[in-house]
């Protein structure tokens, strides 16, 4: 008999840890208890493979949870059923948070734009993120963080739920540099308003889409461009060009979202300028002739940081390989994650 996920409309004592057949033709398992369902949650997590999500922070439950079953968040919650919540990133490498509190920083603009208000003081927003890193004796991945309206019913409006609510989670994967280049695709899926776009919330459908389709059109991401014809941003990530007179160029941040690796870069690059490499650094509206005609192209994020693109549309960008440039500015990123100053870089004392 096929299962399937319909719901039962009889009472609980009648069905619980029975198999409720309707006229559908499917039977649905009721558990019977918690145990029951905390078993079944465990099915997924008992194959022997390490779980790649070793510490998660919930306010709901008050605390740092360590088992990957019961890294959960109710299905009321307003971030899951109407999208009212903001999220943000850090790397974690070598045992260091990079750049945690400009992305803690943005994190509570983001918030104040979606009218999220946050549970606890900035304070103890960054505490609990360091103690939760400590806690899940993570030293290279990223840590991802959200505050939502929080749970409480199903309506639009948050003004039932009795307080926000705060999530974390550190996610173990490797963090590299990219010294390969990758292809791209201009994106034909409408980009977020500029009201949107520059909050970094949850509401991630154009995003995923972009993304969809690049991949089925064998490219890795996509490029926005603004009704305008300017280049925007990419799906979760900024870029950048280097013209052919070696100037390195972002687009200004007006209409997308301020990337904080992007902007970190903006502070690193002019060191390639006093070198020599570099002729200028600015920010700019760059159109799509423009942006294709570059030498040089990048995508820039927290966890990237720095991509490489060769391809835009099937045509090369420059002479279509990684350019010399490129990697100069990946790897004055890469040694600020590795040596930067402590200023950017919060060592973990693991517990």
């Amino acid at each position: 008999m096929e299962n399937c996920n319909s719901p039962s409309d009889q009472k609980p004592d009648a069905v619980a840890g029975a198999e409720v057949e309707r006229d559908t033709g499917c039977r649905v398992h009721v558990f019977s208890s918690s145990s029951e369902l905390l078993e079944k949650l465990h099915e997924k997590w008992d194959s022997g493979k390490e779980s790649p999500y070793p510490a998660m922070y919930s306010s709901v439950f008050g605390g740092i949870i360590l088992d990957p079953a019961m890294m959960v968040i109710p299905i009321d919650d307003h971030m899951v059923h109407r999208g009212h919540g903001v999220f943000d990133t850090a790397t974690i490498l070598n045992g260091y948070l990079y750049e945690l509190d400009a992305h803690l920083d943005r994190f509570l603009r983001s918030a104040a734009k979606a009218k999220v208000s946050s549970p606890f003081p900035r304070s103890k927003l960054r505490s609990i993120l360091v103690q939760l890193t400590a806690v899940s004796q993570c030293t290279e991945g990223t840590l991802r963080y959200w505050l939502s309206s929080g749970p409480g019913n199903f309506l639009l409006s948050p003004s039932g739920c009795p307080t926000s609510a705060f999530y974390a989670v550190v996610i173990k994967e490797g963090v590299y540099q990219h010294r390969e280049g990758v292809k791209v695709i201009t994106s034909t899926i409408p980009m977020k308003s500029p009201l949107f776009a520059t909050v970094k919330n949850v509401n991630y459908l154009p995003n995923v889409l972009s993304v969809m389709e690049a991949e089925e059109k064998g490219a890795f991401a996509s490029i926005w461009v603004d009704e305008e014809g300017y280049i925007a941003e990419g799906p979760n990530v900024n870029v950048a060009f280097i013209t052919h007179d070696k100037e390195l160029i972002l687009p200004f941040f007006d209409k997308i979202l301020s990337g904080c690796t992007a902007k970190r870069l903006l502070e690193l690059a002019p060191k390639l300028v006093e070198h020599g490499r570099l002729r200028g650094v600015r920010t700019a509206n760059i159109t799509v002739e423009e942006a294709k005609d570059s030498a040089e192209m990048m995508y820039i994020g927290s966890t990237l940081p720095l991509l490489p693109i060769v391809m835009w549309d099937e045509q090369p960008i420059g002479d279509g390989l990684v350019g010399e440039l490129t990697m100069a500015l990946s790897d004055l990123l890469w040694d600020d994650m590795v040596a930067g100053p402590e200023t950017r870089r919060e060592l973990v004392t693991y517990l």
